[in-house]
This record gives C-alpha cells, structure tokens and sequence, in this order.
C-alpha cells in the first residue's frame, strides 16, 4: 500500500513539475501515475547498469553526475509512455532534481528512526 501511495505522490510531482516547467508535460493522471510507475522500473534496472558504467565519472564529479543519471533515466521514461514528454537535457535535469527532491522528502516522512542502541 505504501507503495501506492508514493506512486501516487510522485505522479502529483510530475503533474505540479508540469504546469512549472515549460517543456515537461503530462497529459494527465493516468499517464503521470504509468510514468512514476515506469520511472521506478528503469531506476530499478537500468541505473545500476549505467552507475556501474560512469563510475569513474561520478567519482571525477564528486557525485555530481548522478544527477545526469536521474536526467537520463527520467529522459527513458519519457520515451516509454505515452502522454508524457520531456523537452531538452536542461528540463529533464531540472525535472529529474526537482523528483529526487520530492522522493527524499518521501522518505523523510515515512522513514522510521530507529532509537540507538547504547550497550
């Protein structure tokens, strides 16, 4: 369920990002929801492939390149569904900051500290 929900949340992002940026659109509930779903996926598979790949980037960057990381995989989902479109490299890195954003304060909220152990 918590799954769900944070779909649901990161499809409210894509739709809010929407109306922000010029260049990042959505056509509608449907195809955000498809596409927070499908972005989760290409996070899932094909990010590692390609951090394993630019390790050496990322490391020359001080980490800085995952964000192009997040900007490509944000570019691949666009390819992948329909109703929802990312124009040029910028609005894709600014987009795919602005949901890496979104997904922290996620995981803020719903993480749960665990008290520390003292022996």
């Amino acid at each position: 369920m918590i799954h769900a929900i944070y779909f649901l949340v990161i499809a409210a992002a894509m739709l809010l990002i929407s109306r922000v940026l010029p260049g990042f659109q959505v056509e509608g509930w449907a195809p955000a929801f498809i596409a927070a779903i499908v972005l989760g996926g290409v996070n899932l598979v094909v990010k590692p492939f390609l951090f394993v790949i630019t390790l050496p980037l990322t490391i020359l960057t001080l980490g800085l390149f995952l964000f192009v990381l997040n900007a490509i995989c944000l570019w691949l989902t666009a390819l992948l569904v329909p109703g929802f479109r990312v124009d040029g490299f910028f609005t894709t890195l600014l987009a795919s900051i602005a949901l890496a954003a979104v997904s922290l304060l996620w995981r803020m909220v719903t993480t749960k500290d665990e008290p520390v152990r003292r022996s």
